[in-house]
């Protein structure tokens, strides 16, 4: 693998690839160079990474540029972002410098080309291109990745050329299908041997695997069943809709997915792609797609990379006794890895002589003390490569650890010979080759590893070597605090004491009440050194030494222990005894050791995926304090239990998640010290995880014989999602529940049917999925089965408060909704007549009417009356439907006069104004040699018109369209008689018009209309007036003059009065009146004002 940093860039241009002249030519605002480091072209071997880096200086942005990567012209890097492409950003705060990584891993002959780097901000823009060359040749190498049966669900992130991929040979492997048709025995093994780590939801996902595909209406092509991809791999979710106007929507788990750069949508016709890039654990989910009332869903498996061996085991020989350890490297830290010894997998139980030790990406197999038997064949297994080596234990040669030494004594004297060999064998004593024999003068002794021989035939005269004496002492002076020694359980002790005395002093150990042990010291008068061992009970040893210091003789006394154990603390007397005196002291052992297991764990609180457990510190805390405990888990049926925290757990309290619903569980807890982690405590009582209740169960209407309960979703689902509800009932007084749905319901109302008048019922609500039924939801009060009579009451719409306006042909489909219990009686009146049901449809439900005509002709308009009646009760509402069409034409379009190059025109209004006011004329012309007609006037509001600059000397025949809001008539009115614009010497006269009196009193040409307002929300009434001079407008509200009023707005614009009423209240209704009053006269309109509360 290469690792290559590209800081360095060539030269670039800012803009486009224009010549260095025509750049220097632009603005200096538009070739603004942002980079101050540019990416440089660079090589790389095929299968080596490779780090483009661009920096951008920060000092006059005020926000972070935009960047973006590209290969070749038009291929945008960011979607393509994955295992072999990663984009990275950082900010240095101090040097206000932006940094922009690319970096290509593993990168393949395809990936070599031109690339390029922009950045942007603001109308700033800079870019910068640049070659990669990739070298070399690598054979090639199969990769296994989860594929979908359709092929749609894996795409290779990261990969940079689109025409360069080659198609592989190899079968695909769907592990989907190797679970769907697996032995549920045999499902941990596959997940372990394809990398899957989470089985959280594989019994919920094989259930819905197997239930049938229902064909869709809204569906063409719909989602496969499962897919499965890599992580940080990419994949594409595709349906094809029947119809592409359907509202589509993507969910997650529930949860409504929102575009980002994570999610992507992509419309290609009546196909819509969900895109989702990087993909993590966390993706492992069950998705569906919504189109209208109908869904299409399917699961999504995330797979971690396969685990490779980085650095295999290696064959290891070694002797009986001695600590093996096996290591090999892997490509993840922490990976799941299996040992085997001789093909059979080896557990880390605590009882077993085998030992996994995991350290990263580091994983050692270690054998304490190797027997013969240990001989064997191991490997180490992976999700994506195995090794083995093999391990030869023999016995170790014999070695001489301590030699004979020469020694020279006097006659008579005792001679002490010792020696150590490495192991703990029988020996023999030769002396000038001949055997030696224990005998009363000869002893021979074999402890352990030493063998001595002692000779006392010669004369001993030790009386004389001890001139003067000295009272015993202990030097204690390198012990701890109160002469304490702490060691850890399982290691060796030797502890060393110093002591002084002449003679000799006799030492005596004891422990308790009881003596273990007491010896004499003897030295030479050469004061060479010599060792005398004495053996405790339970293998302790105790061994006294001499020692020479200047003209002093210290004495050692050496207590060992091989093993320590707990009981071995304690106290330990040492006294020592000699003709001069006497020494006693306290020696304390301390022995700390991993701590007790602590009791097994309570889970107190169960819920949907988690659980809340607890626990009490262990009895014994092995002599150091608790520092934490780690937790495990398993399922009750399985063997294998899973770690929970990686750090350790100060607190005695924990919550495991991320559980399977309705699949029980058991933990345990582990303590830990400074010495080491305990035993695992006993596993906690077996717990089902169980399914969140549904939330706000209430009352959506009663009848004499029926009740509808709603209510909302749990306010968590968990990894089993959900299959739907149950409703239960019983009567008031009894234990009894009744299942009022026999098949789950998905919906979140249901309506309880055959119920008798009168009764009161209790109802409560379940939650089911893979888990079973979670806890019911009751609703609070006994419900009465008795409709209650609520008054009628209609909720017209605001739009269909004033007049509704359609064109001939088009569909007329109002819902007009209404309230009232029971049994609410609607009747339709059109213009005071009933309506013609052939005509025009009419449905009533119980909470709405529908008034329905499919092509709407001029006949249809008129005043439609509403009427709901509840018993004696009764409410009714009007609405207005104009059907309006193009007007006719004119009636008669007459010249009245020609003079000039101008002549004049006056027609009369079209009978037929197509239901709906004219709004103007379109005024045509025509030579009557050609007859091809020009419009000359369009929207003319008058009835008269003067045509000017027409060519002297020709003829003209004119035309004229009347115009309605639905646009011009289909037919003209034509002058019957053509115009002659005559030839120059003609004398026009002039006609003498009276100066025309434009003065007028008053008049309102659109009266005021009575209004309803909405209370909170603001209100208008309109009007229009004509007079000349122009009039005085004023506004009252019931006779009162409206003056200096803040609530009140008054406009007046081109004779459009208006009043603006600022978020009226039911007190703001009453007659409003506008007047208006000039020199000739006054007029006045009014209207009523009717305001409503918002729930109208």
């Amino acid at each position: 693998m290469i690792d290559i940093l590209l800081s360095l860039c060539i030269p670039v241009w800012s803009l486009g690839e224009g010549a260095p002249e025509e750049s220097e030519k632009r603005d200096d605002a538009q070739r603004s160079t942002l980079f101050v480091e540019k990416p440089q072209s660079g090589t790389v071997s095929v299968g080596g990474n490779i780090t483009f880096i661009a920096k951008v200086e920060a000092k006059d942005l005020l926000r972070k540029p935009n960047v973006k990567w590209f290969k070749g012209k038009w291929m945008d890097l960011a979607s393509k972002a994955g295992k072999h492409l990663q984009l990275k950003e950082s900010f240095e705060r101090h040097t206000k410098i932006h940094t922009f990584e690319m970096q290509i891993i593993k990168a393949k002959e395809n990936y070599a080309g031109n690339y390029r780097c922009e950045v942007s901000y603001k109308d700033k823009f800079d870019s910068c291109s640049f070659d990669l060359e990739v070298t070399g040749k690598v054979p090639f190498v199969f990769d296994l990745f989860f594929v979908n049966n359709s092929g749609e669900g894996q795409e290779d992130a990261g990969e940079l050329d689109f025409s360069g991929l080659l198609k592989q040979e190899e079968p695909e492997v769907d592990v989907w299908d190797l679970l769907k048709n697996a032995n549920p025995s045999e499902y941990e093994k596959i997940a372990f041997q394809y990398g899957i780590t989470d089985l959280r939801g594989m019994l919920k996902r094989l259930k819905r695997m197997r239930r049938e595909v229902k064909k869709s209406a809204a569906f063409a092509k719909g989602l496969d069943p499962a897919y499965q991809v890599d992580k940080g791999g990419k994949v594409r979710f595709m349906v094809e809709l029947a119809d592409p106007t359907v509202e589509l929507k993507w969910y997650k788990n529930g949860q409504e997915i929102r575009p980002s750069a994570k999610y992507i949508f992509e419309h290609k016709g009546n196909q819509r792609i969900l895109f989702i890039n990087n993909c993590t654990m966390t993706d492992d989910a069950r998705y569906y797609v919504t189109a209208g009332d109908e869904k299409c869903s399917t699961e999504l498996f995330v797979r971690d990379p396969p685990i490779l061996v980085t650095k295999g085991l290696e064959d290891t020989s070694s002797y009986v006794g001695e600590r093996v350890e096996l290591s090999c490297e892997v490509s993840e830290d922490d990976a799941n890895v299996k040992w085997f010894r001789n093909g059979v997998e080896l557990s880390n139980d605590p009882k077993s002589r085998y030992r996994i030790k995991v350290e990263g990406k580091k994983h050692t197999l270690i054998i304490e003390e190797a027997a013969k038997n240990d001989t064997a064949t191991y490997s180490v297994m992976t999700t994506g490569g195995q090794s083995e080596a093999k391990l030869s234990v023999d016995c170790e040669p014999l070695k001489i650890s301590l030699a004979l030494e020469d020694q020279t004594v006097r006659l008579g004297q005792e001679i002490h010979l010792k020696c150590e060999i490495s192991e703990n064998v029988e020996g023999k004593w030769y002396k000038n080759g001949q055997l030696i024999e224990a005998s009363d003068r000869v002893k021979l002794y074999h402890k352990g590893r030493s063998l001595s021989s002692q000779s006392s035939s010669y004369m001993s005269n030790l009386n004389n070597l001890s001139p003067f004496s000295d009272p015993p002492k202990l030097h204690l002076d390198g012990l701890g605090e109160n002469n304490t020694v702490t060691v850890v359980a399982g290691n060796k002790l030797r502890l060393e004491i110093p002591i002084t005395g002449e003679p000799p002093p006799k030492v005596f150990w004891s422990r308790g009440d009881k003596v273990h042990c007491h010896c004499r010291c003897f030295f030479s008068l050469t004061r060479s050194l010599f060792l005398q061992k004495i053996t405790f009970s339970l293998l302790k040893t105790l061994v006294l030494m001499t020692e020479v210091r200047g003209d002093t003789l210290y004495l050692k006394i050496c207590l060992v222990i091989d093993a320590a154990e707990r009981d071995d603390s304690g106290a330990f007397r040492i006294t020592l005894k000699n003709e001069a005196g006497e020494d006693t002291a306290l020696i304390n052992i301390k022995v700390v050791d991993v701590p007790d297991p602590p009791q097994a764990p309570n889970v107190t609180e169960v819920g949907e995926d988690w659980c809340i457990m607890t626990w009490e510190p262990p009895a014994n805390d092995g002599g150091s304090p608790i520092l934490g405990y780690f937790i495990e888990r398993k399922k009750k049926q399985s063997s294998r239990w899973m770690r929970l925290n990686f750090e350790l757990c100060k607190e005695t309290t924990f919550e495991p998640k991320k559980m399977i619903e309705g699949v029980a569980y058991e933990v345990r807890v582990f303590a830990v010290n400074a010495i080491g982690m305990s035993k695992p405590s006993m596993p906690s009582k077996s717990f089902v995880p169980l399914g969140n209740p549904p939330t706000l169960l209430a009352v959506d209407s009663v009848t004499d014989t029926s009740v509808t309960m709603k209510w909302r979703p749990p306010d968590q689902i968990g990894a089993a999602g959900l299959d739907g509800y149950v409703v239960e009932y019983c009567f008031e007084g009894t234990d009894e529940w009744i299942v009022a749905n026999p098949e789950l319901t998905d919906k979140t109302k249901f309506t309880i049917n055959g119920l008798p008048t009168g009764s009161k019922i209790l109802v409560r609500v379940k939650a089911v999925n893979a888990a079973g039924e979670s806890e019911p939801k009751y609703h609070p009060q006994p419900i009465l089965v008795k409709e209650v009579i609520e008054p009628p009451k209609i909720r017209l719409p605001r739009h269909l408060k004033q007049t509704y306006t359609r064109r001939v042909g088009e569909t007329v489909n109002l819902v007009i909704p209404f309230q009232g219990k029971p049994r609410a009686k609607v009747s339709w009146q059109k213009n005071g007549s009933p309506i013609d049901k052939n005509d025009i449809n009419i449905r009533n439900t119980e909470n709405d009417t529908i008034i329905f005509i499919r092509k709407a002709e001029r006949g249809h308009s008129g005043e439609y009356d509403m009427k709901v009646e509840v018993e004696n009760l009764v409410d009714k509402a009007t609405i207005d439907i104009q059907i309006v069409d193009r007007p006719g034409p004119p009636e008669v379009v007459t010249i009245e006069d020609v003079w000039g190059e101008n002549v004049n025109l006056s027609w009369k209004p079209p009978k037929d104004d197509g239901n709906a006011a004219i709004t103007g004329y379109t005024i045509q012309k025509a030579d009557k040699k050609s007859m091809e007609w020009f419009t000359v006037i369009e929207h003319y509001h008058r009835t008269s018109a003067t045509i000017n600059e027409l060519v002297i000397g020709n003829e003209y025949y004119f035309r004229v369209f009347a115009e309605n809001m639905c646009g011009l008539s289909e037919d003209a009115t034509m002058t019957k008689e053509s115009a002659l614009i005559a030839k120059d010497g003609k004398v026009y006269k002039y006609p003498v018009y009276d100066d025309f009196d434009f003065s007028e009193r008053p008049l309102f040409t659109q009266p005021l209309v009575n209004t309803f307002a909405v209370a909170g929300y603001n209100a208008t009434l309109n009007c229009s007036v004509r007079g000349n001079p122009k009039p005085k407008i004023t506004w009252m509200k019931n006779k009162v003059l409206i003056m200096n009023d803040p609530r009140y707005r008054m406009f007046s614009n081109q004779g459009v009065c208006t009043l603006e009423i600022r978020k009226p209240s039911p007190y703001d209704g009453g007659t409003y009146t506008c007047r208006a009053v000039n020199e000739l006269g006054e007029a006045e309109v009014d209207c009523k004002l009717e305001v409503r509360g918002k729930g109208f």
